[in-house]
């Protein structure tokens, strides 16, 4: 028996992890949607160290990208160049921020 970590996609955004066992199975609530699957699938450093826990059906990744996470993607981006127009202003430089 091997000791092993599980923890959901949105709590890996931001690691690598050396292997990924990925379950790409609808979760019991909620819907699985291409940003899950992004992130859960590019947690590791390469092909070679995803394993998949089941099958898959091919049209989950030929789904279009929800309206919604669009739309706040969108807004997010908004936000970002707002704030870096007023970082500017300040005189601050986001490279340098002392």
């Amino acid at each position: 028996m091997t000791a092993a970590f599980a923890f959901t996609d949105y709590r890996s955004q931001g690691q690598t992890i050396p292997t990924v066992l990925v379950d790409i199975a609808t979760p019991p609530t909620g819907g699985l949607n291409l940003f899950n699957l992004y992130v859960a699938l590019s947690r590791s450093s390469g092909r070679s160290t995803i394993r998949l826990l089941r099958d898959f059906d091919d049209k989950l990744f030929q789904a279009a990208h929800s309206p919604e996470l669009l739309a706040e993607d969108d807004r997010l981006e908004e936000l970002n160049t707002k704030t870096k127009s007023w970082w500017k202003e300040m005189g601050r430089d986001s490279r340098n921020p002392g």
